[in-house]
């Protein structure tokens, strides 16, 4: 069996856990690796060549970070391909949707190519006689990176992308369930010029957490995941003194008005609901349709949903492909199972999608589930797969306040050909990212990535330039130049004038 080993200073490191994690195909529910899983040990090991990566790196030139970047940047490209496939044996979706992971991961690699420009400081002179005023962005040192396994390219480019431009070395912690696109990211980097050390990998589950978390010599943590561990993971860390951005969950809902488009609004709903399996946080999952669209909406959905093409990655007519875990279909299939019996109706019910030579593949058809209402399960969790609830509302109130009052905030959208109605859904939302007539307002790098409420934990969004601003600390340095036969002893305030 083919074991996946962490990545220490450019080379393959088993570590000394005898711990593994089994790796699957979904596709075939085959198993396809085994993952070394760190111990407390193998993670101080990585953190201290990380320190000593970080202090060479952080003091390089701004024009060698700019080439290792736009070399990086290139590598991406010409490698998507291998990347996607690698994506697609060990997470499950289709080529087409590994390949736009890909491509939205590396905007925000070009993102950072832009680093002489991010980290430009500011200078003041003369703020006072013979006085002037600096401030300069400098690195943290070793930041980590706890990614999911549904994006396990692009939300690792989300963080790493940055934080090496700024001057960081950076430690990755996959998902153990398809940790083999990190080894090649960290093949790119080094192709691309990166300095050994600069990034680092290590895989694990609970205790590497935990270890990067205590350790007093990471001094950042980004993460993705669930909302319960996003919290644990921000309360450890700023606990532990770090700085954390932890996002968390999400509920996404998509409010059709009676004036939409209906082609569009079902096309989009369909795409965002069953796009990479449902497993997105910036999954539709939920229409909120204001009356009288329901019927006729939840019509033109189901049509296009029957149609979809459910199979694995080696099919090249397939849209969809499975869930990451036997495991995990079975949840999202309970899910289901609930809503039916709360008294929802199931206009399509994928329960029963048989994949023809992938039978025992983890999948699950797309599924849709009208006449849902706030009390039902179905409603109040986050399912993460194929499930598209319809929510029905007699106003355009009434769609804002059950937005407004939902726990996440992560994304929403709104499709209507009224602006007034638009501008006012946009300003009086509580949630992060906003869609008009856009059904996954994921910004673009140049902007920032992250919810509200219980969707993000810590002050800043990812990516972007909250991004440049998470990865770096300020340093204000005031100077002068006095004429010594004009110095004083004076006990008072520094005063500006």
């Amino acid at each position: 069996m083919h074991k996946i080993p962490h990545r220490l200073h450019g080379t393959d490191f088993p570590g000394s856990s005898e711990s593994f994690g089994q790796v699957f195909n979904p596709a075939t529910g085959e198993q396809i690796a085994e993952v070394h899983l760190a111990n407390a040990e193998d993670v101080s090991v990585i953190v201290a060549d990380s320190v000593e990566a970080a202090a060479s790196w952080g003091s390089s030139s701004l024009s060698k970070r700019t080439e290792v970047l736009f070399s990086f940047r290139a590598l991406i490209a010409s490698n998507a391909d291998r990347l996607a496939k690698v994506i697609a044996e060990e997470h499950g979706k289709v080529l087409g949707d590994a390949l736009g992971e890909i491509a939205r991961g590396l905007e925000n690699v070009e993102y950072a190519c832009g680093l002489a420009e991010h980290l430009k400081g500011s200078f003041s002179s003369e703020v006072s006689t013979g006085v002037d005023v600096a401030s300069t962005l400098e690195p943290l040192g070793v930041v980590a990176g706890i990614t999911p396994f549904n994006f396990p390219v692009m939300v690792p480019l989300w963080m790493a992308a940055n934080a090496i431009a700024c001057g960081n070395a950076f430690i990755l912690k996959p998902s153990e369930k398809d940790p083999s696109a990190a080894l090649l990211l960290a093949d790119l980097w080094e192709e691309a010029g990166l300095p050994a050390g600069v990034f680092n990998v290590v895989n694990g589950e609970k205790t590497a957490v935990e270890s990067l978390l205590a350790h007093r010599d990471v001094s950042a943590i980004s993460f993705v995941g669930s909302t319960p561990i996003a919290r644990t993971v921000y309360e450890t860390g700023t606990r532990n003194g770090k700085r954390v951005q932890a996002l968390g969950g999400a509920k996404n809902h998509m409010v059709v008005l009676p004036d939409a488009d209906l082609d569009l609004a079902a096309d989009a709903a369909v795409s965002a609901a069953f796009g990479s399996s449902g497993e997105r946080c910036m999954a539709i999952s939920v229409v909120v349709c204001v009356d009288p669209v329901g019927d006729a909406l939840v019509t033109a959905i189901s049509e296009r949903t029957n149609r979809l093409v459910v199979g694995p990655a080696s099919d090249p007519t397939a849209q969809m492909g499975p869930l990451i875990t036997a495991e995990h279909r079975d949840k999202v299939a309970r899910a289901i199972t609930s809503a039916d019996d709360d008294g929802a109706t199931l206009a399509v019910d994928g329960r029963g999608c048989v994949v023809p030579g992938s039978e025992l593949g983890y999948f699950l058809g797309p599924t849709v589930i009208d006449h849902v209402t706030e009390a039902m399960s179905v409603y109040e969790m986050e399912v993460f797969g194929p499930v598209l609830a319809i929510v029905r509302v007699a106003t355009f109130d009434e769609a804002l306040r059950l937005i407004n009052t939902n726990p996440y905030g992560n994304g929403t959208a709104i499709f209507t050909r009224d602006g007034g109605a638009a501008r006012t859904f946009a300003k009086g939302v509580t949630v992060g990212m906003v869609g008009i007539n856009v059904p996954l307002p994921v910004p673009v790098a140049s902007y920032s990535f992250g919810g509200w409420k219980d969707s993000l934990f810590g002050s800043h969004h990812m990516y972007g330039p909250e991004g440049i601003a998470f990865y770096t600390r300020a340093k204000v340095t005031t100077t002068r130049w006095p004429d010594p036969a004009t110095s004083i002893v004076d006990l008072g305030f520094p005063r500006t004038r």
